[in-house]
């Protein structure tokens, strides 16, 4: 009953200017609220986020350390390709030479048969 009789006796810019307050007041105690509730839903998985963030980070350097030794065993690879690769074409070549040796002397024992016939 106090309370009307104060709102009855106050002015109208009074009124109007306790109103604003109270308004914002209320508006405050409400953004601080939602601030906290928010802040106590999201701050775990915002660091549950940032802890996958380190792990996938470390594994992402793991991998990068991965690729450079991986580069590196490529390297070899291709150098013992090469040096195979040499190696076969020197067998090819004297295979061929092997292959003129042994028609030329298959052409020799013909003769020699050819000879001793006669």
């Amino acid at each position: 009953m106090n309370s009307l009789i104060i709102l009855q006796v106050m002015s109208v810019a009074a009124s109007v200017l306790l109103i604003i307050f109270l308004l914002l007041v209320a508006g405050l105690i409400g953004y601080l609220t939602a601030w906290y509730y928010a802040r106590s839903v999201y701050t775990p998985v915002i660091k549950k986020l940032e802890d996958e963030k380190i792990q996938l980070n470390r594994e992402i350097s793991k991998l990068k350390d991965d690729i450079i030794r991986l580069k590196g065993r490529i390297e070899v690879l291709d150098k013992k390709v090469d040096d195979l690769d040499k190696d076969v074409s020197q067998r090819e070549i004297e295979i061929s030479r092997k292959n003129d040796v042994i028609a030329g002397l298959e052409n020799e024992l013909k003769e020699l048969r050819k000879k001793v016939k006669i």
